[in-house]
């Protein structure tokens, strides 16, 4: 058990829940203590969530992890090839 710790978290709930049900914001201690809204912190989390899925359907990823992964390997493989040969 862990005593004396306290941290402010703001919960945004998704519009659409089949995918996520919410969102989960930590607020920094020092920022707490501004004196700022709960209204303007909620409206930076929603702002800050909502950027977060438009990058990510704006930005589809055009090849698979596998073709990344076997670029690496044969990358590497002519690495060491090269070092091996001089």
């Amino acid at each position: 058990m862990i005593k004396g710790i306290t941290k402010r978290v703001i919960v945004v709930k998704s519009p659409d829940p089949k995918i996520f049900e919410e969102a989960i914001f930590i607020v920094r201690d020092e920022v707490s203590q501004t004196g700022h809204s709960a209204e303007a912190f909620l409206r930076e989390a929603q702002r800050i969530a909502n950027g977060y899925i438009g990058n990510n359907n704006k930005n589809p990823r055009r090849f698979p992890a596998i073709a990344y992964a076997s670029a690496g390997a044969a990358l590497t493989g002519l690495a060491w090839l090269l070092t091996a040969l001089l």
